[in-house]
């Protein structure tokens, strides 16, 4: 985040204004082959890097948690839970990984990880398993069928502050969801149907009805449900034993990693296609890159997700990968090219251009 760059020059609004509809983009031919053929070494997913990575935020994420519910002294609290939120948000983004590397490449990962971070943060990795590929098919990505896109920039200016502020409910809400809905759905089937369909998937379009599990991932939704289930109630018997203040704690550490996420994903496109089918390159110019030399970046949209509109033409390669990726594409495409039109300065830059988007467009749609 580059907080010199708030506002975009005139110059650059009403350029921005005259550009094509995304959906009349044509694909950069040059730019896709570029993607395919110079990045071919990249694509295996190291365990050295993934595993240390993972657990070491993992642990320190939980260190620091405990020590902000058990410390007295109030400022050290706060500090240790901005330190908790931040390492756990990192640990918690590798569920994206999750859904991208083949199943084979990193052995007990998925297990791994659904025991130390899943299950403890009520966010088990098949909710974004199955869902999130969606949102990179060719046909869906941007329209009615995308359950991770809203024309955000085009719509009234009170939808940013609402589309931000109700991650803050996530934890309450995922709490009531292992706790209270997966046992009525396991007795009462509408409820198991409704809560499947609209509560067990990381979406943002409120018309998004998710499909009954099939095969591998049917048996994987029972065990982690019913882990989700156990440590929901856990967590809910601690209160005789330990009062209030833990759990009321720990809640608001996680709402401010669900608003942290809720923020990535407001700058991570720039939401400006109206439901048309688009190109691959399209999709990528209403995708965004973040890249160095800004390093604030690493801490909102961490696990390569800073490289989002370059996962977006290369969705499988392995995030420890892409900036060298990316530093490849830069040099063999150079300044002025469509692969450099998606790189933007910072979050401040991007959240004020969809608010003026909202303030002129999403006004004018009435």
């Amino acid at each position: 985040m580059n907080v010199q760059q708030t506002i975009a020059p005139a110059a650059d609004r009403r350029t921005a204004q005259a550009a094509p509809r995304l959906a009349e983009i044509a694909d950069d031919m040059a730019m896709l082959r570029a993607a395919r053929d110079i990045t071919k070494d990249l694509y295996d997913a190291k365990p050295g890097i993934y595993w240390p990575d993972m657990l070491a935020n993992a642990l320190l994420g939980y260190a620091a948690l405990a020590g902000a519910i058990l410390v007295g002294n109030t400022l050290l609290a706060v500090v240790l839970g901005i330190a908790a939120s931040l390492l756990l948000y990192r640990a918690l983004l590798f569920i994206h990984e999750l859904t991208h590397i083949h199943k084979n490449a990193l052995p007990g990962f998925r297990t791994g990880w659904n025991l130390l971070v899943g299950i403890p943060l009520l966010t088990p990795s098949f909710m974004y398993e199955g869902v999130h590929t969606l949102h990179h098919k060719r046909t869906q990505y941007g329209t009615a069928e995308d359950p991770e896109y809203l024309p955000l920039a085009l719509m009234k200016p009170w939808s940013l502050p609402v589309f931000v502020l109700i991650a803050l409910l996530a934890p309450i809400a995922l709490l009531v969801r292992f706790a209270v809905l997966v046992p009525l759905g396991a007795v009462l089937p509408p409820v198991r149907k409704f809560v499947w369909e609209r509560f067990s998937s990381l979406s943002i379009n409120p018309d998004f009805r998710r499909r009954p599990p099939e095969g591998e991932l049917k048996t994987r939704v029972f065990w982690l449900e019913l882990g989700g289930f156990v440590w929901s109630w856990v967590v809910l018997a601690s209160i005789p034993l330990l009062g209030w203040r833990p759990l009321l704690i720990a809640l608001a550490i996680v709402s401010f990693t669900a608003l942290l996420n809720q923020v990535r994903t407001l700058v991570a496109h720039l939401w400006e296609n109206d439901g048309e089918a688009m190109t691959v390159t399209a999709q990528f110019l209403d995708s965004v890159n973040v890249p160095p030399p800004g390093f604030v970046a690493e801490l909102w949209a961490p696990v390569g997700l800073r490289y989002h509109a370059l996962h977006h033409l290369m969705p499988s390669m392995p995030y420890h990968a892409l900036p060298e990726a990316h530093r490849r594409l830069n040099r063999e495409l150079g300044a002025g090219s469509t692969y450099e039109k998606a790189n933007h300065p910072g979050a401040l830059v991007l959240m004020a251009r969809i608010a003026r988007s909202t303030m002129t467009r999403g006004r004018a749609r009435g």
